[in-house]
């Protein structure tokens, strides 16, 4: 750590270094004890790697050149560096964009010193490990070369010496350079031009090769006998820096621009980006409904792995009319807002959690802002379902290895993009993949990459299928939900605890507010139709749609929704505890045209059959009525598994659980129901059906950084620290290196003398585990055993145990 650096942070005023920890929080976690301290964690590798990471490209643009270039460099050199640079010439808005550039960079204490001396934060050399694409300077890059190969190269390029320093002080003359790169052929200048703009390293063979400038015939043997390479293994070079500037032209960077690329895309109508928008936001609140009440009813299992087999996926985007992504997708969310969970780690299912119950009955606008808040916080990517890890086994959704760190983030960033793009109040704009990936490479160039790539395309299909976003474009109730710092009007923290749901803060309330003047209004009526079908002319009320979903089957969606009632659909709805004078009524209730005499058929005669046979515990039993039904049963093989046993005309014992058998009786096509020990029948209502205990996971909450108090109390005891540390009091009785040592009375007494004068003393004392240390106090009083004083090394109040103080020393002046 530079000692330059520590005493120019030192001489920050407060206010400058409130702004620095408001920027860095990571520097007062937990508080250093003095400004050495902060100076310490300022330049770590993780503290610079992590700022370094928040930089766009002209910013780190900077960052580099000052890397580059020999430490301390003044302001007008450093501004023609970058100049140099522009794809343009410089105007009026690379001279504010830099100047304003500079001035962020020494609030960040990434670079530090006066206009006339800017040098680069100790570590950020480091970290940086080969800024701008360029190799190690050559007194690095040749270090590991012996004496003699060393002296034959000093010779070759007409200097003396048998050193690295020797060898880095000839290659940094751009003369030299200048008549060396000269002398090689057209193919070696070939090869340098591909190294020139990085990366610096390449692989060839024989690198190790020694041969003088006089003998070397090859390209390659050209470019190493003249230190226009250097040789770091026996197949890979690196151009040393020095080269690598000549050739750039002495331009650290190439085609840099002060300001963000221009987002390319087309222009929307607002009112058409909010409906369009809307319109997919009920789409998708109403498929996680109708997944979570299918699921209800029939569970998938949940893989040995853990996840949903891909069978089950498929079936699930078979129901929602919808591709697998996008149902995956659906499935993804609802497990992350904790509607949906596994009952069990072996042998469980995936079904609806009691959260789903509390969520279905809220309004939709505030439903869909559940959902949409936490696909924004949660860390799973449901883009990555059907993917294979690295044993190349194949992730399918709910999987617990689909989780990615920087998905919030990127999801974040993606949406401010779209949020500054266009007129947000008339024409927003609709930006490509490509310009958007392109803003972000330029906004945060250090973590451009592939999977960055592949998660902004994620983002991008998963916002228009939610419905954050329409045509292209992001909606108004999109953004409301987006974070201050990321473009939007939702607030930096959410509301989160035990069973909280994500969404619930003022932004979700905003997004809310718009969002519900667009959706549609649910109706409580449907069409029957002589052909056992229901048509729904738009969105159903959610008793009437709960309903529907339970005593049929979804056959078509679109603008109206078709369902399809069946003799299986119809025991579904008897096995929940429908009567078929309650369903015959509840389609007279609900129906704009007579309930069809096929329909009305249908019903009377599936609850005629219905519950014949009754299933009870023998382990269990069956029982019927009529004796020919269980003829039947005992003489269909299927039934060989179940192990039956006619016990009477009327009953028949079995070896399996009640609910095994009930389920391989309907499965072989009858209509059994259950009965309990008195011969009641029991009724499995269907959205009871939940998992035990609390969801699985829950939307994080947001990450922001300290209060204002917190950074003003954290700078103001490391100022008090600081200022303790350099005093270098000692205690004036005790000697060097022990700790203060005095009788119990004095102690006490020396104690009550600095409560009244309210000086300050140097006291020794033992920490729980024994250990002597010691401490600058300013005591306040005494009582019961404890002494209450503040404490200076430590910039606090704190209670000290009487019978662990060793001693009280008077301070030196």
């Amino acid at each position: 750590m530079s000692t330059e650096f520590t005493k120019w942070l030192r001489g920050r005023s407060d206010e400058q270094l409130r702004e620095l920890v408001a920027l860095r929080p990571e520097l007062i976690t937990p508080v250093p004890a003095h400004v050495e301290g902060l100076a310490g964690r300022a330049s770590s590798p993780s503290a610079v790697g992590r700022v370094l990471d928040r930089l766009d490209r002209f910013t780190f643009a900077v960052v580099e050149t000052l890397a580059v270039l020999p430490s301390p460099v003044s302001y007008r050199p450093l501004r023609a560096r970058l100049a140099r640079a522009l794809a343009g010439p410089a105007d009026s808005v690379f001279e504010a964009r830099f100047r304003e550039t500079v001035d962020r960079l020494r609030t960040l204490a990434l670079v530090y010193g006066p206009d006339r001396a800017l040098a680069p934060a100790p570590g950020v050399r480091e970290v940086l490990d080969g800024p701008a694409g360029l190799g190690p300077p050559a007194r690095e890059a040749f270090r590991h070369y012996h004496r003699e190969r060393l002296a034959e190269l000093v010779e070759d390029l007409g200097g003396s010496g048998d050193t690295a320093e020797a060898l880095g002080t000839l290659l940094a003359d751009p003369e030299v350079v200048a008549r060396l790169v000269g002398e090689v052929s057209p193919q070696a200048r070939s090869a340098l031009d591909e190294l020139a703009w990085g990366p610096a390293s390449g692989r060839v063979a024989n690198a190790r090769r020694e041969v003088r400038a006089a003998t070397a015939l090859s390209p390659i043997e050209q470019l190493l006998a003249r230190a226009l390479l250097c040789a770091t293994g026996e197949e890979s070079v690196v151009l040393p820096r020095e080269v690598g500037l000549f050739l750039r032209g002495d331009r650290v960077h190439r085609n840099l621009r002060p300001v963000p690329p221009p987002l390319e895309g087309a222009e929307r109508k607002r009112d058409l980006t909010d409906r369009t928008a809307a319109g997919q936001a009920f789409a998708f609140t109403r498929a996680v409904e109708e997944l979570c009440e299918r699921w209800s009813a029939e569970p998938p299992g949940v893989l040995r792995g853990g996840g949903l087999a891909v069978r089950d996926l498929k079936r699930a985007a078979a129901l929602l009319d919808l591709p697998d992504w996008a149902a995956g997708l659906v499935i993804e969310v609802a497990h992350a807002a904790g509607l949906v969970a596994a009952s069990g780690a072996v042998d469980g299912d995936w079904m609806p959690t009691p959260v789903y119950d509390g969520w279905r009955v809220r309004a939709t606008e505030e439903r869909w802002v559940t959902l949409a808040s936490t696909w924004l916080a949660t860390d799973r990517v449901p883009g990555v379902i059907g993917d294979r890890d690295e044993r190349d086994r194949l992730l399918n959704a709910l999987h617990p290895d689909l989780r990615r760190a920087a998905a919030p983030e990127v999801r974040a960033a993606v949406l401010g993009v779209l949020a500054a793009a266009g007129d947000a109040a008339t024409a927003p704009l609709a930006p490509t993949l490509d310009s958007v990936r392109e803003r972000l490479a330029w906004e945060q160039p250090r973590r451009r990459g592939p999977h960055r790539d592949r998660l902004v395309e994620f983002t991008l299909r998963e916002a228009e299928q939610i419905g954050v976003t329409g045509l292209g474009a992001l909606a108004r109730h999109g953004r409301a939900l987006l974070p201050a710092q990321a473009g939007g009007d939702a607030p930096r923290r959410a509301e989160t605890g035990p069973g909280a749901v994500a969404g619930t803060g003022t932004g979700a309330g905003a997004a809310a507010g718009l969002l519900a003047p667009l959706l549609p209004v649910p109706l409580d009526h449907v069409l029957l139709q002589a052909d056992l079908t229901a048509v729904a002319p738009g969105p159903l009320t959610g008793e009437l749609g709960r309903w529907l979903a339970l005593a049929a089957d979804v056959e078509s969606t679109g603008g109206a929704t078709v369902y399809r009632f069946g003799e299986h659909s119809i025991r579904r709805a008897l096995d929940a505890g429908q009567g078929a004078d309650e369903m015959l009524a509840m389609l007279e209730r609900h129906s704009t045209t007579p309930v069809p005499q096929p329909l009305s058929y249908l019903v009377t005669d599936v609850a005629r059959r219905h519950g014949r046979m009754r299933v009870g515990t023998a382990s269990s039993y069956i029982r019927c009525d009529d004796p020919s039904a269980l003829d039947e049963v005992m003489a269909d093989r299927r039934a060989a598994p179940l192990r039956l046993r006619r016990l009477a005309p009327t009953v028949i014992a079995s070896k399996t659980a009640r609910a095994t058998l009930v389920d391989s009786l309907r499965a072989m096509g009858y209509a059994p129901v259950a009965e309990s020990l008195e011969g009641d029948v029991i009724i499995t209502r269907l959205d009871v059906r939940r998992t035990e205990g609390p969801p699985q996971l829950r939307a994080p909450v947001t990450a922001v950084g300290p209060d204002a108090e917190v950074i003003t109390a954290a700078v103001r005891a490391v100022r008090a620290g600081d200022a303790a540390h350099r005093a270098r009091r000692k205690p004036a009785a005790a000697p060097d290196g022990q700790v203060p040592r005095s009788p119990a009375t004095a102690t006490i007494g020396a104690l009550r003398e600095a409560i009244r004068q309210g000086s300050q003393v140097w006291i020794g004392y033992l920490d729980s585990q024994g250990n002597a240390t010691s401490r600058i106090l300013e005591p306040a009083r005494m009582e019961g055993g404890y002494l209450t004083a503040y404490d200076e090394t430590r910039a606090a109040v704190h209670r000290f145990a009487l019978h662990r103080i060793t001693g009280v020393a008077d301070i030196q002046p």
